[in-house]
């Protein structure tokens, strides 16, 4: 299956859109220290999830996929910061984490997936 067809690629790609939108009102003094973290963190998400796809063994696809997630997580800590600080409305942040906490499940089910495959091969 293409990358571009997989909804957890899909949703993903969204997030970063939003952390992106999201970014534009933060303050000019976080530009190369939180602004800088969050986007790069999130863009991590779906650009593992495409690398892994493009790998030639299962392997280096759940590799790529466990890094996805751990760049999935250091992207919510990073929007809770954001909350805490006061540059995201609560509002915001909610449907942020609403959105990662969706994208966690699909890929710790995707992962699962993979990896259970692995035993049967």
């Amino acid at each position: 299956m293409h990358w571009k067809d997989l909804e957890v690629w899909k949703l993903s790609h969204e997030m970063v859109l939003e952390v992106y939108k999201l970014t534009r009102s933060f303050p000019e003094y976080e530009k190369f220290r939180l602004t800088d973290q969050f986007c790069r963190a999130a863009c991590s998400v779906p650009a593992n999830i495409v690398e892994g796809n493009a790998r030639h063994s299962r392997k280096e696809y759940i590799q790529f996929l466990t890094t996805a997630r751990a760049s999935l997580e250091e992207t919510r800590y990073h929007g809770l910061l954001a909350r805490d600080l006061e540059y995201m409305q609560s509002l915001d942040y909610e449907q942020f984490e609403a959105k990662t906490e969706r994208i966690s499940r699909m890929l710790n089910a995707f992962l699962r997936s993979l990896k259970a495959k692995d035993k049967h091969a």
